[in-house]
């Protein structure tokens, strides 16, 4: 039976709007794609990755580096994928 996991890193966001909606809903279908719970960390808040309005929550600007917590079966490949898609601007360019 294979053991639960965990895992934990940190991006910097590179937007230069920040994570406003739009990068907030594809960081939230990358979240969902996992079974694991991830959270994500940013000053005092603690929120759901999963959670669209959680994220928007955080307010992170530009520059904000994000905390991002796995724990579950897929919890390492989550937090990967998080990191890769914060690296690629969340796939939005203006």
């Amino acid at each position: 039976m294979a053991r639960k996991k965990r895992a934990r890193s940190a991006f910097i966001i590179v937007n230069e709007k920040g994570l406003h909606t739009r990068p907030a809903t594809e960081l939230v279908k990358c979240a969902s794609n996992y079974r694991s719970h991830i959270r994500l960390l940013y000053q005092d808040l603690i929120v759901n990755a999963k959670s669209l309005l959680g994220i928007l929550m955080l307010a992170a600007a530009r520059g904000a580096k994000i905390r991002v917590e796995a724990e579950g079966f897929d919890a390492v490949e989550a937090v990967e994928a998080i990191v890769f898609l914060a690296r690629n601007r969340f796939n939005v360019r203006y």
